[in-house]
């Protein structure tokens, strides 16, 4: 391993949320709007950001991001990891390293990350809690980098704004695309976790 300080994002990267989150929101159309979308074109918009499918799909309808969340937070109570992703986050701080999280979730993370049974490999998790503004801002990077002074940094993301985020920065980047997706500019590109032990 070449970096030292490892900085993460949830949901797409250790979290497999997106097809849960996809449920979520087509059932809460479906059911509760009485709007009926294709669930693979939800799949889709949720991957590019949760504001983009809302803007998509139900931009129009009153207090759907509020009702959706609720139904999502509900399928989060039993998280499912990505392989691999206990062993590698074991593997940094057994190897001295560290771990942290950027997550634009509120401290619902924290919920997540003990239920997922992963908390304890984290040094730090900045939430949305922390006020920071959201990726490709790099505010909550430079707020890590100051507070920590890490040697060699770098993000891990599956979308193009964890990239930005570390890009603006100036610290490496790691894109992360377990399935055939365009891929963005990015230092380094994984398909599957364990790889990124060997960077």
């Amino acid at each position: 391993m070449s970096y030292t300080d490892y900085i993460w994002d949830l949901g797409g990267t250790l979290l497999d949320n997106y097809q849960t989150s996809a449920t979520a929101f087509h059932e809460v159309l479906l059911e509760d709007f009485g709007v009926n979308v294709d669930y693979q074109a939800v799949y889709a918009a949720l991957r590019v950001s949760t504001d983009f499918a809302v803007y998509q799909f139900a931009a129009g309808l009153p207090d759907f991001t509020a009702i959706y969340k609720k139904r999502e937070a509900q399928t989060l109570t039993t998280p499912v990891l990505f392989p691999d992703a206990e062993r590698v986050l074991a593997t940094i701080v057994e190897s001295g390293h560290r771990n942290f999280m950027i997550s634009h979730r509120n401290d619902q993370v924290l919920t997540i990350l003990a239920a997922a049974g992963i908390a304890e490999y984290f040094t730090e998790v900045v939430t949305s809690s922390n006020g920071f503004a959201r990726k490709p801002s790099p505010d909550s990077i430079h707020y890590l980098l100051e507070k920590y002074a890490p040697g060699q940094p770098v993000m891990i993301g599956d979308r193009d704004i964890d990239m930005f985020a570390g890009q603006n920065a100036e610290i490496d980047t790691i894109y992360f695309a377990p399935e055939n997706q365009e891929t963005v500019k990015a230092t380094h590109h994984v398909r599957k976790l364990i790889d990124i032990l060997d960077l």
